[in-house]
């Protein structure tokens, strides 16, 4: 039986608008794995998607069993609650973010996925991690263009 996998992420925008930036880890058994990146012009609920669609890409195994935690209510309650699915089904009209939910599902299905909801800024301590590579990505110089973000 594969190792079970815990991923947390986060995102970040100074500005909302604003440049922003995800933050990710990945843990199974011994393996830890950190993965960030910053972006010049994008939202912070984008970043919050992108770091678990990013995560989830990131795996080698198709049919992973995941624990996702992320301090975004926007994500977990998307999924969890079902929202998305409908959207989905009605091609994301007047929905945000259509871009990333069409590739987060490309990979969401690849695997079992349970999306958990942590307080940020508390006393989790990946979660914090995650936030500070979120954060420091938004300021480093190697930003990337969010092509999908639309003002």
């Amino acid at each position: 039986m594969p190792t079970p996998i815990t991923i947390y992420t986060d995102g970040s925008s100074r500005g909302n608008p604003g440049p922003g930036g995800y933050g990710a880890v990945l843990i199974s058994g011994i393996h830890r794995k950190e993965l960030s990146q910053g972006y010049t012009l994008t939202t912070n609920n984008r970043m919050e998607l992108l770091g678990a669609i990013v995560a989830l890409e990131s795996l080698k195994n198709e049919n992973s069993t995941v624990t996702l935690y992320t301090d975004s209510k926007y994500v977990v309650d998307s999924i969890e609650k079902g929202w998305v699915f409908g959207w989905e089904k009605k091609n994301y009209v007047g929905k945000k973010n259509p871009d990333l939910w069409m590739r987060f599902f490309k990979i969401y299905r690849k695997h079992k996925v349970k999306f958990v909801w942590v307080k940020g800024h508390a006393e989790n301590k990946e979660n914090n991690v995650c936030d500070k590579l979120a954060v420091e990505a938004s300021f480093k110089n190697n930003l990337l263009v969010d092509n999908g973000y639309v003002s």
